[in-house]
């Protein structure tokens, strides 16, 4: 008998290296880690916008592996937020950096997927 988060795994594995990529990769001095979405966001107009693109992605992932309406609404607005926020200079910016979306959309993505076998 096989489980949600069994029969996803190669995907959760993708998609934790991409959610690390967009929100971790990038060790600064102090241990702080940012990602590629951070950066990318540093970029006026348009940056803000290729990051939640990229966000998209995950979500488009968990639609496909059928997670529920209630939790893909929860990532949307986990993007969302950091897409609003993200557009004011510099507070934007640094919040973009500290929130991290990708990473608590794949998490919120995991946890249902074990949670749903039990």
């Amino acid at each position: 008998m096989s489980d949600g988060f069994t029969d996803h795994e190669a995907s959760i594995r993708r998609l934790e290296r991409l959610s690390w990529l967009l929100d971790s990769a990038v060790r600064l001095p102090g241990g702080f880690r940012v990602g590629v979405d951070g950066i990318i966001g540093l970029v006026p107009g348009i940056g803000d916008l290729i990051g939640a693109g990229l966000s998209s992605y995950i979500i488009l992932e968990a639609a496909r592996m059928k997670l529920p309406a209630g939790v893909l609404a929860r990532m949307g607005l986990n993007v969302l937020l950091e897409l609003g926020i993200g557009i004011i200079p510099l507070f934007g910016d640094l919040f973009d950096f500290a929130f991290k979306a990708n990473r608590r959309n794949v998490r919120l993505m995991t946890d249902y997927l074990k949670h749903k076998r039990g």
